[in-house]
């Protein structure tokens, strides 16, 4: 009998079934051989600090160094401890039981770093000796998983992709345990996390937020000339840029004397654009945050569905290639996407015979191959599924494409001794670029066509006009562009070898960035402003507690990311590195906890209910300090934060000023005041409309 370890209910059935493993028991499936179970994710994980004896935030007990570390179930929050999650130890029992029956255990969690921890934690817990082989597989299509089952892989094959996940599980207890506690003590009030790839990500949107908001806008004018010939409108740029407004239009002046321009210069290059790569993870969310605004959790959930449904391959990879002895399967893929009318207008752009080879490239296919599509073509999906699936279709047949060739002519003209440029495109061939028709990028200003143009021309000037336009501070940063910082962390480090040695190292992986950002939003240390990420206030006050810290350096992130790489690939030693996170957990735990916050002062508010007690003001709620009394106001209503200033005047005047753009249940926004009545309660208050109950 063979025990297989899936990593939820879904995969173990999908896998079951093709054994024949068809009899339903609690908690597995059994049949032909074979028990089949599965792990519902973390079953087993680190003990926290009071499994080892140190409850509470206690500064002499820090820095906390586990020797050894202790391996405990799941737990769930309950009151104010935490208790052993009932559902975890119910599956680890079973789980146990069939192990037990079982001669040899076939490891089935995702094939990745996080799945093989997954089970090598529950295989260490239980204090299993048996031996295992793995299943390695990209996608759950039953071809797949048979050419996985034919091809069981030694278990200790991925020993490395485990002391990795078991390295950066214990990283990001020893930095994020210390750290936090030790911040939230010298802070003295509250409680702050920090943590090994969070902070440094907190760091970038507070960086690029202060940058955005300290940044002095300059006024500027140019001036813009419009011509025509052949038919064809186009407009023309003045290189100079001046700080005066009357300089600008006392040029202007002259130049509309003049009343033509000459050409002076035509400069012709032919570009070529080579198509993109397949997407990996972080691609694929980018792309989803800049097309659909999904957020980068969304697209990975939708993104698993659509796996688990056996549409496209696994996720959560870092690669954008193929092996070469997958490019034989590549045009079946192609030829099943003409059933699909989203896809088929540009499958018949495909040029058969033709495909470009650029994706292949056995040395950069990491665990999993670049994301696919399936042989199987779905039917019905839901409106965020098409929309991912069709990302997913049409990258690639761009990738597929040949290069996208461009006539690029820089045109040069002189009016009244003024020099004015201008710019054309004509496209020579689509190639990848006429599988959705689109031809230049969101980000690239457009480029206008252009008539036949040689030296000496003269054009007529048929409109002049003096622009005025203003220097643009650093763009705050959408989750696109947050994600592609963390992906390109290497590339910002200023020192020019620490850049060389990291230029193609981020902070996180493609499967844990959507985590990051969600646990960045959890602690109440950003939040969406339209599309932009915009730090909080708590938000701000950790950055300035830390931003001069090794905690909040990218570079060193990345540095750890590469370690771990390494670790995975059997290349560095996994005792080292735990040593050298304990020294630095050491380290940045003195260094923090004679660190403070720097706190808004606090008005005196007294409790509207009670009337005798002060009030706590904490980052997310005001409450009276008197249990039996229990008067609390929530500062997030409805999505919008409170200010302080908000919760005085509530509490003052029994009002607030006009708080804007919060959200319905049901999504749609509103704006309203919140109001106090005699018994401390609040409700909303619309114009002309009776207050409604909160």
């Amino acid at each position: 009998m063979k025990a297989i370890i899936a990593e939820k209910p879904s995969v173990a059935r999908e896998i079951a079934s093709l054994l024949g493993a068809t009899e339903k028991r609690d908690g597995y499936l059994t049949g032909n051989g074979y028990e089949v179970t599965w792990a519902l994710g973390h079953l087993v994980g680190l003990a926290m600090p009071e499994d080892y004896g140190v409850s509470g935030f206690q500064r002499e007990a820090l820095p906390i160094l586990p020797e050894p570390f202790i391996l405990t179930v799941r737990k769930v929050k309950k009151d104010k401890s935490y208790v052993p999650d009932s559902g975890a130890l119910k599956q680890l029992k079973i789980i146990e039981q069939v192990i037990g029956r079982c001669d040899s255990i076939i490891v089935a969690t995702d094939a990745g770093r996080e799945g093989e921890l997954i089970f090598r934690y529950i295989y260490e817990y239980l204090k299993c000796r048996k031996p295992f082989e793995r299943l390695w597989i990209s996608s759950l299509t039953e071809k797949a998983i048979k050419q996985g089952f034919d091809n069981l892989k030694a278990g200790s094959d991925f020993d490395g992709l485990y002391r990795a996940g078991q390295g950066r599980s214990k990283a990001d207890w020893l930095v994020g345990i210390n750290a936090s506690q030790a911040l939230s003590i010298s802070a003295g009030r509250g409680v702050y996390s920090l943590g090994r790839v969070q902070t440094p990500t907190l760091a970038l949107i507070c960086k690029r937020y202060l940058e955005n908001k300290d940044f002095a806008v300059k006024k500027y004018f140019q001036i813009q000339l419009e011509h025509r010939k052949e038919f064809t409108d186009f407009k023309s740029l003045s290189k100079t840029k001046w700080d005066d407004r009357k300089l600008a239009d006392d040029t202007l002046k002259s130049v509309q004397r003049a009343g033509t321009a000459t050409v002076t210069a035509v400069e012709s290059k032919t570009v070529s654009e080579q198509p993109p790569l397949l997407f990996d993870l972080t691609g694929l969310q980018k792309e989803a945050n800049k097309r659909a605004f999904y957020t980068a959790e969304e697209t990975l959930n939708i993104a698993q569905s659509l796996y688990e449904k056996k549409f496209i391959t696994y996720p959560r990879t870092g690669s954008k290639y193929i092996p070469e002895d997958m490019w034989s399967e590549i045009p079946a893929l192609v030829r099943n996407l003409e059933a699909r009318a989203s896809c088929k207008k540009a499958v018949g752009k495909v040029k058969w015979g033709r495909f470009n080879k650029r994706i292949v490239n056995d040395v950069k296919v990491t665990d999993h191959h670049g994301l696919l599509i399936t042989e199987k073509i779905p039917s019905e999906l839901t409106a965020h599924e098409n929309v991912i699936y069709d990302m997913i279709a049409h990258r690639l047949l761009e990738a597929l494409s040949s290069a996208c060739t461009k006539e690029i002519t820089d045109i040069g003209l002189q009016a009244f001794h003024y020099d004015f440029t201008l710019k054309g495109c004509k496209i020579l061939e689509a190639g990848w670029r006429g599988i959705k028709e689109k031809f230049t990028d969101e980000d690239s200003e457009p480029v206008q066509e252009l008539p036949e143009l040689k030296v000496g021309d003269e054009l007529k000037i048929k409109e002049a006009s003096v622009l005025e336009k203003k220097t643009k501070p650093p763009v705050l940063y959408t989750e696109a562009g947050l994600l592609s910082a963390m992906e390109n962390a290497g590339k910002e480090i200023d020192n020019e070898d620490e850049r060389k040695a990291l230029k193609d190292i981020g902070i996180g992986t493609p499967a844990t960035r959507a985590s990051i950002i969600e646990t960045l939003f959890k602690r109440d240390y950003i939040r969406r402003e339209k599309k932009s990420l915009i730090p909080t206030h708590k938000g701000l006050q950790v950055y300035g507690a830390v931003k001069d810290k090794k905690i909040a350096d990218v570079a060193m992130t990345a540095e750890w990311e590469m370690a771990l790489q390494k670790i995975e690939n059997n290349e560095a030693d996994a005792g080292a590195f735990q040593c050298e996170m304990e020294t630095y957990a050491t380290s940045i735990t003195r260094e923090l906890l004679d660190t403070g916050i720097a706190h808004e002062k606090q008005p005196e508010l007294t409790c509207p209910k009670c009337k005798s007690r002060q009030l706590l003001v904490w980052n997310k709620v005001v409450k009276c300090p008197d249990e039996a009394c229990g008067w609390l106001q929530f500062r997030t209503v409805c999505g919008v934060p409170l200010s302080l200033a908000d919760i005085e005047s509530l509490l003052t005047k029994g009002k607030t000023n006009l708080i804007k753009g919060m959200k319905s249940n049901s999504g749609n926004k509103f704006n309203a005041y919140i109001v106090m009545n005699d018994k401390a309660e609040t409700s909303f208050e619309f114009d002309n409309r009776q207050p409604k109950r909160k």
